[in-house]
C-alpha cells in the first residue's frame, strides 16, 4: 500500500517513544511505501487535495530516524491510507486540516477519521459518558467556574484544547489563584476552560489504555514526578507496567462501539482510579511503552485493522 503520514517534523522524533515512528516502522516491515509531509504542506488545489513532502524509510538511529527522498508534490487521492498524526494544539489550523482531509472520503482511508476527530476532541467526547467521568464543567465564565470550585473544593483547571499537560493547574480548597488564572487564560485565548474534581488516585498514576478499532489491547501507567500533579510523559511522568482492571474493561466496553463506528482506529484513553478523564483521538501515544512492558505489538494490531478495512 501507499501510506502518507501528516505529522510534525520527522527528524525530531524520539525513536524509543514516538508512536508515529512505530506505526511507520511497522508499515515498512509489512512492505508498504511511505510518504511524509507536514501539516503546513497540505493544500486544496482546484478540486485536488495535495501535499508537498518526501518518500522516506525509517531507521532506529538516534538523531536520524528517517532517510528522506527528494521533495515532490502528490495527490493524496492516489494513496491508500493517510495518517492524521500531527500533535495538537487543536486550533483552527488543525480543524482546517480535518476539513481538507475529509474531502478524501471514498478515495483514501484517513486514520483516524477526520470528521470525527474534529467533532470529538479529547476533552469533549468524554461528555457523552458522564457516568464514567469525574464531576466536570466547561465554561469561560468565572462565576460558573467559581461555583464548581465552591462545590467540589479541590479541582483541576486546564485549557479545553491543550495537550501534553500544558496549562494544567491543581487548585485545592485553600488556593486563592482562581481569578488570576482565569484572567491569565482568557487574556490570551478565547478558548473555554475545563474544570474537573481532583482525583487523589492520580498519585498512583494516570493510566493510558490503548484501544484498536474499539477494543482494548493493553495499558501503561504514568506516574507523576515528585511534587508534580501532572503525569504526562512530556512533563516528567514515569511510564510503568500495569494491567487492565475490570473497571478499565467496563469503560472500554462502553465507549468502544462508538469509537469503532466513527472510524477511530487508534485511541488512547486516560483513566484515573475508576474514572475516565480523556479520550485521545487526535494523536495518541503510548504504543512503544506498551510493547516494551507487555510485548503487545499494538502497531501490528493497528495495521491489521486498517488492512481489513481496505479488504
Amino acid at each position: 500500500m501507499k501510506i502518507a503520514f501528516q505529522m510534525d517534523p520527522i527528524g525530531a522524533v524520539n525513536i524509543n517513544a514516538d508512536s508515529t515512528f512505530r506505526l511507520a516502522e511497522e508499515a515498512q516491515k509489512r512492505g508498504h511505501e511511505l510518504f511524509y509531509y507536514g501539516p503546513d504542506q497540505l493544500a486544496y488545489q482546484e478540486g485536488r487535495i495535495t501535499a508537498r513532502g518526501q518518500d522516506f524509510t525509517v531507521q532506529r538511529v538516534a538523531g536520524t530516524p528517517a532517510i528522506l527522498g527528494e521533495e515532490r508534490e502528490v495527490d493524496l487521492a492516489d494513496f491508500d491510507v493517510v495518517w492524521l498524526r500531527q500533535d495538537p494544539p487543536f486550533d483552527m489550523h488543525y480543524i482546517t486540516s480535518t476539513h481538507l482531509l475529509d474531502r478524501l472520503k471514498g478515495q483514501t482511508l484517513v486514520v483516524n477519521d477526520p470528521f470525527w476527530v474534529r467533532n470529538y476532541p479529547e476533552k469533549l467526547l468524554v461528555l457523552n459518558f458522564p457516568q464514567l467521568t469525574p464531576p466536570t464543567t466547561i465554561a469561560r465564565d468565572l462565576r460558573t467556574i467559581r461555583a464548581f470550585k465552591e462545590k467540589h473544593g479541590d479541582i483541576i483547571l486546564k485549557p479545553l484544547y491543550g495537550n501534553g499537560g500544558a496549562g494544567v493547574f491543581r487548585l485545592d480548597e485553600n488556593d486563592r489563584n482562581l481569578a488570576s488564572l482565569h484572567e491569565l487564560f482568557t487574556g490570551f485565548s478565547r478558548e473555554p476552560l475545563i474544570v474537573q474534581k481532583y482525583l487523589p488516585d492520580v498519585r498512583n498514576g494516570d493510566k493510558r489504555v490503548i484501544l484498536v478499532d474499539g477494543e482494548a489491547v493493553g495499558a501503561i501507567n504514568r506516574v507523576p514526578a515528585a511534587g508534580e500533579t501532572r503525569s504526562n510523559m512530556h512533563v516528567g511522568g514515569r511510564p510503568e507496567k500495569i494491567g487492565l482492571t475490570e473497571r478499565d474493561l467496563e469503560i472500554c466496553a462502553t465507549i468502544g462501539p462508538l469509537l469503532k463506528e466513527k472510524g477511530q482506529v487508534f485511541v488512547g484513553i486516560d483513566v484515573i482510579g475508576d474514572y475516565l478523564t480523556e479520550i485521545n483521538v487526535t494523536s495518541p501515544t503510548g504504543i512503544q511503552e506498551l510493547e516494551r512492558f507487555d510485548g503487545t505489538n499494538a502497531a501490528e494490531k493497528i495495521w491489521e485493522a486498517i488492512e481489513a478495512k481496505l479488504g
